[in-house]
């Protein structure tokens, strides 16, 4: 007979630590939800102080006469689901399911796979949080009353199958505000000019940029301008007013939360949030690394913490004595502040063991793998390494009217930077400039042209920037932020355009309904305010039910008077001037869940469907037909031929109307890192295609 049942969320990590804990116990796996609010029902009795009506989730009934069977057998349960307000509700559900009363002490927390810590849980059992658990109840109530509500109205005045959510929404409108800054952003010319000077007798040259006239800022504003500028600094006496150098420290960024890995992994790394999430779930829940077995190799990546473990910075510090040398080790530890109602019982995303190195296990992972637990492994180490230390030299020069200015750093110990990446190293090695004595007198070399800029409108959402103004604006909590940019990708209600994301027309015209008769729900101070109500309902500050009583209120209230004063909206319709093969109407522009396509105007009597073609004006050099883009099943843009599947050209690379000077094959463009746009040859066997570059390397 089972002494122990240890129930977990994921197959994956029950397998990992059923391993650890022997024959005397059975570990399984309660995959997420046993128990939920209806789908067909609104669930929620407004009257008897919002109860839920939980039922018991469709499918899963053979799993939960499973467990049933397995906890009647076993002497003692422990639900050991993920320590968050999620995790602790599951727990919860699980108890009534199987007859475990949440006052017993059955639910144990783990923020890491290992051995010991699951172990140390073991040995420490609690009583369910009922706090927490409320928490997750307002929440999941609270998305209930607007989903059930909100939605049914949207079908009737806008289109059927919408849906509204509170935080979504929330997210629609950041993102619409910043399209209509865009939109009404008017663009000023301005110019800067530069000159470049050396001592007298000496070949180091040096640019210093003009910064003020007769003492005041100066602003170029026009060509005339300029040139007045450049002749005067023609004829001006150049020398130096100032010279200063010091030492500049940098320390080191915190170690990884939720919302930081997401940030730096499409910036570093080009994942999506979604993706980042999918490949730290992995990495938590146990990854095959040899003889060690099976083994979670990072702490929990749900947290807004930027707490490690004294254990954990012990065993840094160790290893970067012992690895870089003592020098590198500072001398007390380094400290960082959490964002505010941060829940610091939770660790920072850390790897298990800082002995795994990426370079260690990189034969046992994927290649997303790889990537992202080199990015988290390098960051935790950096979060405990010394300061980098850089020279830096500032001069103010004098010509004639104009002050100029110059400034250069150099490395004087790399400190935490020598895990950087080069781009990183790059950008604190700052132009150099020589140190210069006051009063010493300067040459010409060069009066350089004047420059015209135009200043920039603010700049579009990406997953990246949008998650950190999700968290500065206290909108959404570390699990939520993927899923709001997953649930209003997949709504169609903003698009995204290589990195940037922009509203749809569907997401503009339903925005602007939303804040005509419920901008009080979707401000995002509110929004902010209620997501700390609802954290105070799972810190026993504040009552679960009053809160979801001050939102209701005035909610419905709204939901009455929009009902009667919305009229039928109207959606722009984009009308082509391509035929309906099957009827002959000219088919429509419609928004998808993977973006534009053409439909017929007919429907529902005739349902013809078919996807936009982006021809880029090249022909294929296959059959003679039109080179399109296209997207792959993971929104990645490519190239293919109009005549597919007949002909089955494709090139992740952009085709250009150019022939390579070699081979005469065509030329395709791609663009790297930097931005910067480079043309090779489209066949692998020529001297100039980077496929054979890659190879020779």
């Amino acid at each position: 007979m089972t002494k122990n049942l240890v129930i977990v969320e994921s197959p994956t990590k029950s397998k990992t630590i059923e391993k650890f804990l022997g024959k005397n116990y059975t570990v399984r796996a309660s995959m997420g939800h046993l128990r939920d609010l209806p789908k067909s029902q609104f669930g929620v009795n407004i009257e008897e102080n919002f109860e839920p009506k939980y039922i018991n989730i469709r499918g899963k009934g053979d799993l939960i006469k499973e467990l049933r069977s397995l906890a009647k057998k076993a002497d003692k349960i422990y639900l050991a689901t993920d320590p968050d307000r999620e995790g602790e509700a599951i727990a919860w559900h699980l108890g009534h399911i199987l007859g475990v009363d949440p006052k017993d002490k059955c639910r144990i927390e783990f923020h890491e796979i290992t051995v010991d810590a699951i172990k140390d849980a073991l040995k420490h059992p609690q009583a369910i949080d009922m706090d927490k658990v409320d928490a997750q109840q307002a929440r999941r109530i609270l998305d209930r009353i607007v989903g059930y509500k909100l939605s049914p109205l949207l079908w009737r005045k806008v289109r059927k199958g919408l849906s509204a959510g509170r935080v979504q929404s929330v997210a629609v409108k950041i993102i619409c505000d910043r399209q209509k800054e865009i939109d009404s952003f008017v663009s000023d010319e301005y110019w800067t000019t530069s000159v470049t000077l050396h001592e007298k007798g000496k070949a180091t040259k040096f640019e210093a940029e003009v910064a003020k006239f007769d003492g005041k800022k100066l602003v170029i504003n026009n060509k005339a301008e300029a040139d007045k500028v450049v002749k005067d600094l023609q004829t001006a006496t150049y020398q130096v007013q100032d010279s200063t150098v010091k030492d500049r420290e940098r320390k080191a960024a915190a170690p990884f939360t939720t919302s930081s890995l997401q940030q730096e992994a499409v910036r570093k790394l080009n994942f999506t949030t979604k993706k980042t999430m999918m490949v730290a779930q992995q990495l938590y829940e146990g990854v095959n690394v040899g003889k060690e077995g099976s083994v979670g190799l990072i702490t929990y990546m749900r947290t807004d913490s930027v707490r490690l473990a004294d254990s954990a910075i012990a065993s840094i510090r160790d290893f970067v004595s012992a690895e870089y040398g003592e020098e590198y080790v500072p001398a007390k530890i380094n400290v960082y502040s959490s964002k505010k109602n941060a829940q610091e019982a939770h660790e920072a995303i850390r790897p298990t063991s800082i002995l795994r190195t990426p370079a260690s296990i990189a034969s046992f992972l994927s290649k997303d793998q790889l990537k992202l637990y080199t990015l988290i492994w390098n960051r935790a180490v950096a979060s405990q390494m010394a300061n980098s230390i850089s020279e830096v030299t500032a001069l103010v020069i004098s010509g004639g009217e104009y002050e100029l200015r110059a400034s250069g750093s150099t490395i004087k110990f790399d400190g935490f930077l020598k895990l950087s990446d080069k781009k990183e190293m790059a950008e604190e090695k700052t132009k150099k400039v020589p140190r210069l004595k006051k009063d010493v007198f300067l040459d010409v070399a060069q009066v350089n042209e004047a420059v015209q800029h135009f200043t920039e409108p603010p700049a579009y959402f990406t997953e990246a920037t949008l998650v950190k103004e999700l968290e500065d604006k206290g909108i959404g909590r570390p699990s939520t932020y993927s899923p709001i940019i997953q649930t209003i990708l997949a709504r169609g209600y903003i698009a995204k355009e290589g990195k940037k994301l922009m509203p749809t027309d569907l997401g503009v015209v339903t925005h602007e309904l939303l804040i005509q008769y419920f901008n009080d729900f979707i401000d995002v101070p509110f929004s902010a305010h209620l997501e700390n109500e609802l954290d105070a309902v799972g810190e026993h500050k504040a009552d679960k039910n009053e809160v979801l009583a001050e939102f209701y209120g005035p909610f419905a209230k709204a939901l009455e008077i929009a009902d009667k004063e919305i009229p039928i909206v109207d959606l722009p319709v984009i009308v082509t001037d391509i035929p309906c093969e099957k009827c002959g109407r000219m088919m429509v522009v419609k928004d998808g869940r993977h973006g534009k396509f053409l439909a017929c105007p007919g429907f529902p009597d005739c349902r013809n469907t078919k996807p936009i073609l982006n021809k880029i004006g090249v022909t294929c050099p296959l059959c003679g037909g039109d080179i399109i883009e296209r997207k792959s099943k993971t929104r990645r843009v490519f190239y293919g031929c109009s005549n597919y599947p007949k002909c089955h050209f494709t090139s992740w690379d952009k085709p250009l109307n150019s022939v390579c000077p070699k081979c005469g094959s065509i030329q395709l463009e791609r663009t790297d890192r930097s931005g910067k746009k480079l043309v090779h040859c489209s066949n692998e066997e020529c001297e100039l295609s980077s496929t054979k570059k890659k190879k020779e390397k």
